[in-house]
């Protein structure tokens, strides 16, 4: 559900809503969340001094009513 609801979020946010990924994984610190996003959109997503992204990250916290959840947004452009 959280997925879903962070790629419904990013997806409104973006040029290229059909480059959007969202992967979720489990980990000993909890959910794992990956934001992947086309490399022309990065800024989009990360925003201003990262507000943007810390905002996504303030929603999803918000859903997942205290299980632990972190939210990345992974740069594919990089190697």
């Amino acid at each position: 559900m959280l997925a879903r609801a962070l790629e419904h979020l990013v997806r409104g946010i973006v040029d290229d809503p059909e480059a959007v990924m969202i992967r979720s994984r489990r980990g000993l610190r909890g959910e794992l969340l990956e934001i992947r996003v086309a490399p022309t959109d990065l800024g989009r997503v990360i925003g201003r001094g990262g507000r943007t992204a810390r905002a996504l990250r303030t929603v999803v916290n918000a859903l997942a009513k205290g299980d632990d959840v972190r939210v990345d947004v992974v740069d594919t452009d990089r190697r």
